[in-house]
Protein backbone atom coordinates (compact mmCIF):
# COMPACT_ATOMS: atom_id res chain seq x y z
CA UNK A 1 0.00 0.00 0.00
CA UNK A 2 1.17 3.51 -0.87
CA UNK A 3 -0.57 6.27 1.13
CA UNK A 4 -1.48 9.56 -0.56
CA UNK A 5 -3.75 12.57 0.09
CA UNK A 6 -6.52 12.54 -2.53
CA UNK A 7 -8.08 10.44 -5.25
CA UNK A 8 -6.31 12.53 -7.90
CA UNK A 9 -3.03 11.98 -6.09
CA UNK A 10 -3.67 8.23 -5.88
CA UNK A 11 -4.36 7.93 -9.60
CA UNK A 12 -1.32 10.05 -10.45
CA UNK A 13 0.65 7.52 -8.40
CA UNK A 14 -1.00 4.67 -10.31
CA UNK A 15 0.47 5.95 -13.57
CA UNK A 16 3.97 6.13 -12.12
CA UNK A 17 3.68 2.62 -10.69
CA UNK A 18 2.48 1.24 -14.03
CA UNK A 19 5.33 2.88 -15.94
CA UNK A 20 7.89 1.87 -13.32
CA UNK A 21 6.56 -1.70 -13.32
CA UNK A 22 6.94 -2.07 -17.08
CA UNK A 23 10.38 -0.45 -17.14
CA UNK A 24 11.51 -2.97 -14.52
CA UNK A 25 10.15 -5.80 -16.68
CA UNK A 26 12.14 -4.61 -19.68
CA UNK A 27 9.08 -3.29 -21.52
CA UNK A 28 9.81 0.46 -21.76
CA UNK A 29 7.37 0.98 -24.66
CA UNK A 30 4.41 -0.35 -22.65
CA UNK A 31 3.19 2.99 -21.25
CA UNK A 32 -0.25 3.97 -22.60
CA UNK A 33 -3.20 3.94 -20.22
CA UNK A 34 -6.74 3.49 -21.52
CA UNK A 35 -9.55 5.17 -19.59
CA UNK A 36 -13.21 5.64 -20.52
CA UNK A 37 -15.25 8.52 -21.83
CA UNK A 38 -17.18 10.18 -18.98
CA UNK A 39 -15.01 8.42 -16.41
CA UNK A 40 -13.62 10.55 -13.58
CA UNK A 41 -10.19 9.89 -12.10
CA UNK A 42 -9.04 13.28 -10.83
CA UNK A 43 -8.03 16.76 -11.94
CA UNK A 44 -4.23 16.79 -11.81
CA UNK A 45 -2.11 16.39 -14.95
CA UNK A 46 -2.20 12.62 -15.52
CA UNK A 47 -5.35 11.87 -13.49
CA UNK A 48 -7.06 14.76 -15.30
CA UNK A 49 -5.96 13.24 -18.60
CA UNK A 50 -7.49 9.93 -17.50
CA UNK A 51 -10.76 11.70 -16.76
CA UNK A 52 -13.06 11.44 -19.76
CA UNK A 53 -14.93 14.72 -19.29
CA UNK A 54 -13.94 17.49 -21.69
CA UNK A 55 -14.22 20.39 -19.26
CA UNK A 56 -11.28 18.90 -17.34
CA UNK A 57 -9.22 19.20 -20.54
CA UNK A 58 -10.38 22.37 -22.28
CA UNK A 59 -7.70 25.08 -22.54
CA UNK A 60 -5.36 23.04 -20.30
CA UNK A 61 -3.47 21.16 -23.04
CA UNK A 62 -5.01 17.91 -21.83
CA UNK A 63 -5.32 15.00 -22.19
CA UNK A 64 -1.72 13.88 -22.61
CA UNK A 65 -1.39 11.64 -25.65
CA UNK A 66 -0.15 8.75 -23.54
CA UNK A 67 -3.75 8.47 -22.28
CA UNK A 68 -6.49 7.06 -24.53
CA UNK A 69 -10.27 6.83 -24.01
CA UNK A 70 -12.65 4.07 -25.01
CA UNK A 71 -16.46 4.15 -25.00
CA UNK A 72 -18.74 4.57 -22.00
CA UNK A 73 -20.62 1.36 -21.14
CA UNK A 74 -24.08 2.90 -20.73
CA UNK A 75 -26.56 0.51 -22.27
CA UNK A 76 -29.50 2.94 -22.11
CA UNK A 77 -27.83 5.42 -24.45
CA UNK A 78 -25.25 3.26 -26.20
CA UNK A 79 -27.12 0.03 -26.87
CA UNK A 80 -28.46 -0.66 -30.35
CA UNK A 81 -32.20 -1.40 -30.76
CA UNK A 82 -32.86 -4.91 -29.47
CA UNK A 83 -29.28 -5.35 -28.26
CA UNK A 84 -29.09 -7.15 -24.90
CA UNK A 85 -26.79 -5.97 -22.13
CA UNK A 86 -24.58 -9.02 -22.67
CA UNK A 87 -24.28 -8.30 -26.39
CA UNK A 88 -23.62 -4.63 -25.68
CA UNK A 89 -20.87 -5.63 -23.24
CA UNK A 90 -19.35 -7.89 -25.90
CA UNK A 91 -19.32 -4.95 -28.30
CA UNK A 92 -17.69 -2.69 -25.72
CA UNK A 93 -14.99 -5.31 -25.09
CA UNK A 94 -14.46 -5.73 -28.84
CA UNK A 95 -14.06 -1.96 -29.23
CA UNK A 96 -11.47 -1.97 -26.45
CA UNK A 97 -9.59 -4.82 -28.13
CA UNK A 98 -9.68 -2.97 -31.45
CA UNK A 99 -8.18 0.09 -29.76
CA UNK A 100 -5.43 -2.01 -28.17
CA UNK A 101 -4.56 -3.59 -31.52
CA UNK A 102 -4.63 -0.22 -33.24
CA UNK A 103 -2.30 1.32 -30.64
CA UNK A 104 -0.13 -1.79 -30.46
CA UNK A 105 -0.46 -4.21 -27.51
CA UNK A 106 3.21 -3.73 -26.62
CA UNK A 107 2.50 -0.01 -26.00
CA UNK A 108 -0.59 -0.38 -23.78
CA UNK A 109 0.18 -0.72 -20.08
CA UNK A 110 -3.10 -0.39 -18.20
CA UNK A 111 -6.84 0.12 -18.26
CA UNK A 112 -8.45 2.23 -15.52
CA UNK A 113 -12.13 2.10 -14.58
CA UNK A 114 -14.55 2.88 -11.77
CA UNK A 115 -16.79 -0.08 -10.86
CA UNK A 116 -19.66 2.44 -10.97
CA UNK A 117 -19.00 5.63 -12.93
CA UNK A 118 -19.56 8.40 -10.37
CA UNK A 119 -19.17 11.86 -11.88
CA UNK A 120 -20.20 10.42 -15.25
CA UNK A 121 -23.71 9.94 -13.90
CA UNK A 122 -23.76 7.03 -11.42
CA UNK A 123 -23.60 4.57 -14.32
CA UNK A 124 -23.67 0.91 -13.34
CA UNK A 125 -22.00 -1.56 -15.73
CA UNK A 126 -24.14 -3.67 -18.07
CA UNK A 127 -24.34 -7.41 -17.51
CA UNK A 128 -21.10 -9.23 -18.29
CA UNK A 129 -19.12 -6.05 -18.92
CA UNK A 130 -16.18 -6.46 -16.56
CA UNK A 131 -15.91 -10.20 -17.19
CA UNK A 132 -15.42 -9.49 -20.90
CA UNK A 133 -13.08 -6.55 -20.26
CA UNK A 134 -10.94 -8.67 -17.91
CA UNK A 135 -10.52 -11.28 -20.65
CA UNK A 136 -9.24 -8.70 -23.14
CA UNK A 137 -6.77 -7.23 -20.64
CA UNK A 138 -5.41 -10.66 -19.68
CA UNK A 139 -4.93 -11.52 -23.36
CA UNK A 140 -2.58 -8.57 -23.89
CA UNK A 141 -0.77 -8.42 -20.52
CA UNK A 142 -2.48 -5.16 -19.54
CA UNK A 143 -2.94 -4.15 -15.90
CA UNK A 144 -6.40 -3.33 -14.52
CA UNK A 145 -6.49 -0.25 -12.27
CA UNK A 146 -9.70 -0.14 -10.21
CA UNK A 147 -10.65 3.39 -9.16
CA UNK A 148 -12.64 2.80 -5.96
CA UNK A 149 -12.63 6.40 -4.72
CA UNK A 150 -16.44 6.48 -4.96
CA UNK A 151 -17.31 2.79 -4.63
CA UNK A 152 -14.93 1.68 -1.89
CA UNK A 153 -15.87 0.85 1.71
CA UNK A 154 -19.42 -0.39 1.39
CA UNK A 155 -21.07 1.85 -1.19
CA UNK A 156 -22.04 -1.04 -3.49
CA UNK A 157 -22.98 -3.49 -0.73
CA UNK A 158 -19.51 -5.02 -0.45
CA UNK A 159 -16.35 -3.53 0.99
CA UNK A 160 -15.20 -2.82 -2.56
CA UNK A 161 -16.94 -2.58 -5.92
CA UNK A 162 -14.36 -4.99 -7.32
CA UNK A 163 -16.05 -7.70 -5.25
CA UNK A 164 -19.54 -6.65 -6.32
CA UNK A 165 -18.67 -6.86 -10.02
CA UNK A 166 -15.92 -9.49 -10.01
CA UNK A 167 -13.16 -7.21 -11.27
CA UNK A 168 -9.74 -8.83 -11.54
CA UNK A 169 -7.93 -5.66 -10.46
CA UNK A 170 -4.13 -5.50 -10.28
CA UNK A 171 -4.03 -2.18 -8.45
CA UNK A 172 -6.70 -0.20 -6.63
CA UNK A 173 -7.15 3.46 -5.68
CA UNK A 174 -9.25 4.49 -2.70
CA UNK A 175 -9.89 7.75 -0.83
CA UNK A 176 -12.90 9.61 0.65
CA UNK A 177 -14.54 6.81 2.65
CA UNK A 178 -11.22 5.57 4.04
CA UNK A 179 -11.56 8.44 6.56
CA UNK A 180 -15.25 9.13 5.92
CA UNK A 181 -13.81 12.29 4.28
CA UNK A 182 -13.06 13.88 7.66
CA UNK A 183 -9.35 14.05 6.86
CA UNK A 184 -7.45 13.97 3.54
CA UNK A 185 -6.06 10.51 2.90
CA UNK A 186 -5.98 8.13 -0.04
CA UNK A 187 -4.22 4.88 -0.80
CA UNK A 188 -2.93 2.81 -3.68
CA UNK A 189 -3.04 -0.96 -3.25
CA UNK A 190 -1.50 -3.59 -5.50
CA UNK A 191 -1.60 -7.35 -5.90
CA UNK A 192 1.34 -9.73 -5.56
CA UNK A 193 1.94 -9.73 -9.31
CA UNK A 194 2.85 -6.03 -9.28
CA UNK A 195 4.32 -5.88 -5.78
CA UNK A 196 6.82 -8.69 -6.32
CA UNK A 197 8.26 -7.00 -9.42
CA UNK A 198 8.70 -3.72 -7.53
CA UNK A 199 10.27 -5.39 -4.50
CA UNK A 200 12.56 -7.67 -6.48
CA UNK A 201 13.90 -4.89 -8.67
CA UNK A 202 14.22 -2.38 -5.82
CA UNK A 203 16.98 -4.60 -4.44
CA UNK A 204 18.94 -3.77 -7.59
CA UNK A 205 18.05 -0.14 -8.32
CA UNK A 206 17.13 1.25 -4.91
CA UNK A 207 14.11 3.06 -3.47
CA UNK A 208 10.91 3.70 -5.40
CA UNK A 209 11.30 7.47 -5.59
CA UNK A 210 7.81 8.78 -5.04
CA UNK A 211 6.25 10.64 -2.12
CA UNK A 212 5.44 14.00 -0.58
CA UNK A 213 5.51 15.71 2.80
CA UNK A 214 1.99 14.92 3.96
CA UNK A 215 1.55 11.48 2.41
CA UNK A 216 0.67 8.95 5.10
CA UNK A 217 0.22 11.72 7.66
CA UNK A 218 -0.16 10.15 11.12
CA UNK A 219 -3.37 12.06 11.86
CA UNK A 220 -4.91 10.86 8.61
CA UNK A 221 -3.83 7.29 9.28
CA UNK A 222 -5.28 7.46 12.80
CA UNK A 223 -8.59 8.73 11.42
CA UNK A 224 -8.56 5.92 8.85
CA UNK A 225 -7.94 3.26 11.50
CA UNK A 226 -10.85 4.57 13.60
CA UNK A 227 -13.09 4.78 10.53
CA UNK A 228 -12.33 1.16 9.63
CA UNK A 229 -13.08 0.17 13.22
CA UNK A 230 -16.48 1.87 12.95
CA UNK A 231 -17.25 0.13 9.65
CA UNK A 232 -16.67 -3.19 11.41
CA UNK A 233 -18.18 -2.30 14.78
CA UNK A 234 -21.41 -0.91 13.34
CA UNK A 235 -21.59 -3.46 10.52
CA UNK A 236 -21.89 -0.69 7.94
CA UNK A 237 -21.48 -2.94 4.90
CA UNK A 238 -24.08 -5.36 6.23
CA UNK A 239 -26.42 -2.41 6.83
CA UNK A 240 -26.01 -1.25 3.23
CA UNK A 241 -26.96 -4.73 2.04
CA UNK A 242 -30.03 -4.75 4.27
CA UNK A 243 -31.43 -1.38 3.13
CA UNK A 244 -30.33 -1.56 -0.51
CA UNK A 245 -33.48 -3.43 -1.65
CA UNK A 246 -35.61 -0.53 -0.40
CA UNK A 247 -33.30 1.98 -2.07
CA UNK A 248 -33.36 0.12 -5.40
CA UNK A 249 -37.12 -0.47 -5.25
CA UNK A 250 -37.82 3.23 -4.79
CA UNK A 251 -35.16 4.21 -7.32
CA UNK A 252 -36.54 2.00 -10.11
CA UNK A 253 -40.09 3.14 -9.31
CA UNK A 254 -39.01 6.59 -10.50
CA UNK A 255 -39.15 5.17 -14.04
CA UNK A 256 -42.93 5.53 -13.77
CA UNK A 257 -42.52 9.33 -13.81
CA UNK A 258 -42.97 11.02 -17.21
CA UNK A 259 -39.52 12.65 -17.04
CA UNK A 260 -37.47 9.57 -16.07
CA UNK A 261 -36.16 7.49 -18.94
CA UNK A 262 -33.95 5.20 -16.85
CA UNK A 263 -33.17 4.58 -13.20
CA UNK A 264 -30.23 2.37 -12.21
CA UNK A 265 -28.24 1.63 -9.09
CA UNK A 266 -26.47 -0.80 -6.80
CA UNK A 267 -26.02 -0.79 -3.04
CA UNK A 268 -26.60 2.84 -2.04
CA UNK A 269 -25.65 4.64 -5.23
CA UNK A 270 -27.93 5.33 -8.16
CA UNK A 271 -28.81 7.67 -10.96
CA UNK A 272 -31.70 8.68 -13.19
CA UNK A 273 -31.85 9.95 -16.76
CA UNK A 274 -34.25 12.83 -17.37
CA UNK A 275 -35.61 12.82 -20.92
CA UNK A 276 -38.02 14.87 -23.04
CA UNK A 277 -39.73 11.82 -24.54
CA UNK A 278 -39.50 8.39 -22.91
CA UNK A 279 -40.70 6.49 -25.99
CA UNK A 280 -37.99 7.87 -28.28
CA UNK A 281 -35.38 8.67 -25.59
CA UNK A 282 -35.33 12.23 -26.93
CA UNK A 283 -33.22 14.33 -24.60
CA UNK A 284 -33.58 17.94 -23.54
CA UNK A 285 -31.28 20.63 -24.86
CA UNK A 286 -28.54 20.63 -22.25
CA UNK A 287 -28.58 24.43 -22.00
CA UNK A 288 -32.18 24.28 -20.74
CA UNK A 289 -30.83 22.90 -17.46
CA UNK A 290 -33.58 20.41 -16.67
CA UNK A 291 -31.35 18.26 -14.46
CA UNK A 292 -30.08 21.23 -12.39
CA UNK A 293 -33.67 22.51 -12.16
CA UNK A 294 -34.83 19.22 -10.65
CA UNK A 295 -31.96 19.43 -8.14
CA UNK A 296 -33.03 23.01 -7.31
CA UNK A 297 -36.57 21.82 -6.63
CA UNK A 298 -35.15 18.95 -4.55
CA UNK A 299 -33.27 21.48 -2.43
CA UNK A 300 -36.58 23.26 -1.86
CA UNK A 301 -37.79 19.93 -0.48
CA UNK A 302 -34.77 19.69 1.83
CA UNK A 303 -32.89 17.14 -0.28
CA UNK A 304 -29.35 17.52 -1.65
CA UNK A 305 -28.65 15.73 -4.93
CA UNK A 306 -26.18 16.19 -7.77
CA UNK A 307 -26.96 16.92 -11.39
CA UNK A 308 -24.55 16.04 -14.18
CA UNK A 309 -26.35 17.50 -17.14
CA UNK A 310 -29.73 15.76 -17.18
CA UNK A 311 -28.44 12.90 -15.04
CA UNK A 312 -29.22 13.09 -11.35
CA UNK A 313 -27.23 11.03 -8.86
CA UNK A 314 -28.18 9.63 -5.45
CA UNK A 315 -25.34 8.84 -3.05
CA UNK A 316 -26.85 8.91 0.46
CA UNK A 317 -25.11 8.27 3.79
CA UNK A 318 -24.29 4.61 4.35
CA UNK A 319 -26.07 4.72 7.72
CA UNK A 320 -29.38 5.78 6.17
CA UNK A 321 -32.40 3.93 7.55
CA UNK A 322 -35.24 2.53 5.47
CA UNK A 323 -37.70 5.20 6.63
CA UNK A 324 -35.22 7.89 5.61
CA UNK A 325 -34.79 6.27 2.19
CA UNK A 326 -38.55 6.33 1.71
CA UNK A 327 -38.60 10.01 2.71
CA UNK A 328 -35.73 10.83 0.35
CA UNK A 329 -37.59 9.43 -2.65
CA UNK A 330 -40.87 11.01 -1.56
CA UNK A 331 -39.10 14.36 -1.61
CA UNK A 332 -37.52 13.77 -4.99
CA UNK A 333 -40.88 12.66 -6.34
CA UNK A 334 -42.30 16.04 -5.38
CA UNK A 335 -39.26 17.73 -6.94
CA UNK A 336 -39.85 15.81 -10.18
CA UNK A 337 -43.48 16.90 -10.23
CA UNK A 338 -42.36 20.52 -9.88
CA UNK A 339 -39.81 19.97 -12.64
CA UNK A 340 -42.49 18.52 -14.92
CA UNK A 341 -44.79 21.49 -14.30
CA UNK A 342 -41.92 23.89 -15.00
CA UNK A 343 -40.92 22.04 -18.18
CA UNK A 344 -44.51 22.18 -19.46
CA UNK A 345 -44.72 25.89 -18.72
CA UNK A 346 -41.45 26.44 -20.58
CA UNK A 347 -42.62 24.41 -23.57
CA UNK A 348 -39.77 21.91 -23.22
CA UNK A 349 -41.68 18.66 -23.60
CA UNK A 350 -42.24 16.72 -26.79
CA UNK A 351 -45.28 17.80 -28.74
Amino acid sequence: MNRRLSGSDANETQAKIVWYYNNLRGKPQKKKIIARERGYHGSSVISGSMTGLSFYHDYMDLPFQIIRHTGVPHHYWGGNPGESEQDFSSRMAAELEEMILREGPDTVAAFIAEPVMGAGGAITPPAGYFEKINAVLAKYDILFIADEVITGFGRTGNMFGTTTYGLAADTLSCAKQITSAYFPLSAVMMNERVYEVLVDQSRKIGTFGHGNTYAGHPVGCAVAVKTLEIYQRDKIVEHVRSVSPTFLRRLTKLEEHPLVGEARGVGLIGGVELVRDKATKASFEIKKGVGPKSVFFAQQEGLILRAMGDRVAFCPPLIMKEAEIEEMFDRYGRALDKTLAWAKAEGLLAA
